[in-house]
Order: C-alpha cells, then structure tokens, then sequence
C-alpha cells in the first residue's frame, strides 16, 4: 500500500490559502481626529469673528435708546471727525454715496441702512449724509448710538 502526497495546495490548509486568525479587518473610519480638528476651528473662528467686524475707528455718542433686535445685516454709513465718508469700510466721496447705496442694496429702497457719526463729527456733514439717502429714496434709515453707561 502506498500514501499519496499531494503538494498541489488544494485543501484549506494550502500555502496560498492560508487565513490569518488574529484580528479581522476594520472597515470602519476613526473620526475621532476629525472632531478634534473640527472643534479647534471652531473655537479659533468664534475667537476671531468679532476681531473681524472692526470698520472704521469712531466714537459714537451715547444716549438711553433701546437696542434694536437685527435679523439681517444692514448697510452702514460711517462719519468720522474729518468728515470722511465710509461705505461699509471703503471711503467714498460725498457724490458717490447714493449711486453706490444702490448698486449694494440688496432689497431695492426698503434696505436697511445705519447712520455712524463720531461724537465729534460735524452735525452738518452727518445730516447733508443723511439727506442725501433720503431724497434718493431709501425708507430705513437709522442713526447709531451707543448706551449710556450707568446714569
């Protein structure tokens, strides 16, 4: 009787064949560096989103108003003491306020539009300002102030 080796590697235990038993394989992705990242963003952009708001430097005067509660952001008009004129932050001239107002103006002649004079701006450029808006025929216009602090 003779025994017949096969080295053809057919059965499980081939040399091809062989499974490994230790761990199986992971599918699934570690979002956990992912959140962390994400959450450091966060915070960095919470931390620096009111650094970025700054316009143009002025002090506005005080007065006993309530705030106003804002769902959009409206178009700022800004006049310093040497009665520079700023749109949002970019200076214009005197005559180019309105064309400019227009072209910005997302909702027409109902948008929303705040007046920012230094306390030591001149009463007279700050009203020719508003003026000037109002006969081209914007409706909400506003003056900012700020609130008195303890009276």
């Amino acid at each position: 009787m003779g025994m017949s080796v096969s080295a053809g590697g057919s059965g499980r235990g081939g040399r091809g064949h062989r499974r490994r038993r230790g761990r199986a394989l992971m599918s699934e992705i570690n979002v956990t560096p992912f959140v962390d990242v994400m959450l450091v963003l966060l915070i960095i952009f919470m931390v620096a989103a009111p650094l970025l708001t700054v316009g143009v430097p002025i002090e506005l005067p005080e007065t006993q108003a309530k705030e106003m509660n804002a769902d959009t952001q409206p178009i700022t008009v800004t006049i310093n003491r040497d009665g520079e004129i700023h749109l949002q932050e970019t200076e214009v001239p005197f005559d180019e306020v309105v064309p400019k107002l227009q072209a910005i103006a997302k909702t027409g002649y109902e948008e929303r539009i705040f007046v920012r004079g230094d306390k030591d701006a001149d009463y007279g450029t700050v009203m020719k300002v508003m003026a000037r808006i109002s006969a081209a025929g914007f409706k909400n216009i506003g003056l900012v102030t700020l609130q008195e602090q303890g009276t």
